[in-house]
């Protein structure tokens, strides 16, 4: 089996997001990179949580050709392969439809930063325009639009998350829906205190530098 360092990984994280109630049934997927053969692991199409494991999720190269599995990659690899072509730092990328977040897409405006966990993800989380979902057409609205965030809404859709790792591009999910559902309640109590950009980049180099072990 290839990869299996970076299968244990990406199927770990795909498990994270039933588990932080980020998605329902079949939808959603993580992703992870090899930066070594540009492999992708991806989750296979419409496979409960439940009955995913290492074993049966899906490795292609970054033209989408099935390099090793048996079961057709996500519908939404088209889209995980033109962000990682076009932006080579990126080894992780997670797509949610989780509630509180996919409210802003639905809105069709983006997340404000009004959190100090909103440095995490870059301050903003900007919003991309609708687009059809099936191909790399929503990558490539993903990667004019998402500058130098870790987290993108797009427009009636839901959630991406990019990271330098499937494990932080997971994180990122689970931090953008805590953050949009606090944004959501306190905007419903009238206008939250937007952070300064000195305040975000000021908590976003404690997080890079002080933050964990």
């Amino acid at each position: 089996m290839m990869l299996e360092k970076l299968r244990q990984e990406v199927w770990a994280c795909n498990l994270d997001l039933p588990k932080n109630d980020l998605v329902k049934m079949t939808s959603g997927n993580v992703s992870g990179r090899d930066p070594e053969t540009n492999l992708v692991v991806i989750k296979p199409s419409g496979v409960r949580y439940e009955r995913l494991t290492a074993e049966n999720l899906v490795v292609v190269d970054l033209a989408g050709k099935v390099i090793e599995g048996d079961l057709k990659p996500s519908m939404d690899t088209a889209t995980h392969l033109y962000i990682y072509r076009h932006r080579p730092h990126v080894l992780g990328v997670a797509h949610t439809h989780s509630v509180f977040a996919s409210t802003f897409a639905a809105r069709g405006t983006p997340i404000p930063p009004c959190l100090t966990a909103s440095a995490m993800l870059g301050g903003e989380v900007p919003l991309g325009g609708f687009v059809a979902i099936g191909g790399e057409a929503i990558g490539k609205e993903i990667v004019a639009k998402i500058g130098e965030a870790l987290a993108i809404v797009m427009q009636n859709h839901g959630v991406f998350t990019i990271g330098n790792s499937a494990t932080q591009a997971a994180k990122m999910a689970v931090e953008v829906e805590d953050i949009a559902k606090i944004t959501y309640y306190a905007m419903l109590a009238g206008d939250p205190i937007i952070l300064t950009e000195d305040q975000i980049e000021m908590t976003a180099e404690m997080y890079k530098h002080d933050y964990g072990q």
